[in-house]
């Protein structure tokens, strides 16, 4: 019988790796992406404190649009750079969350620069 390998634990396994190296400080925190089917979501996280700074998702009462598609994940990364602004975030390291840098984390990406994110 074949078997089929786990995509989930393998993305698991990758965050684990990247997250050994990928540090978020309170002068340059971390961007976290998630993704699942129908939406995706962005935390911004010291990582020293152990707190979250700044959040947005698709799951939010005021986004009223599909949140599984490429112009979603765009919104989603300017709302959360817009966040961080009022915080006076304006450097980040970017977490991909074992993704592929392609197709909604990258749109994720490009929206949190336009929204004056720096990474």
């Amino acid at each position: 019988m074949v078997s089929k390998p786990d995509s989930k634990k393998a993305r698991l396994n990758r965050h684990k790796r990247v997250r050994g190296k990928v540090k978020g400080t309170a002068q340059r925190p971390r961007l976290n992406v998630f993704r699942s089917l129908s939406h995706i979501y962005a935390q911004i996280i010291d990582d020293v404190a152990g707190v979250t700074l700044a959040s947005a998702s698709t799951v939010e009462k005021d986004f009223n649009e599909y949140g599984g598609n490429k112009d979603a994940a765009r919104k989603v990364g300017k709302l959360v750079a817009e966040r961080a602004a009022a915080k006076g975030i304006t450097e980040v390291v970017f977490d991909r969350g074992g993704y592929i840098y392609s197709g909604r984390v990258k749109e994720l990406a490009e929206g949190a620069r336009e929204g004056g994110l720096k990474f």
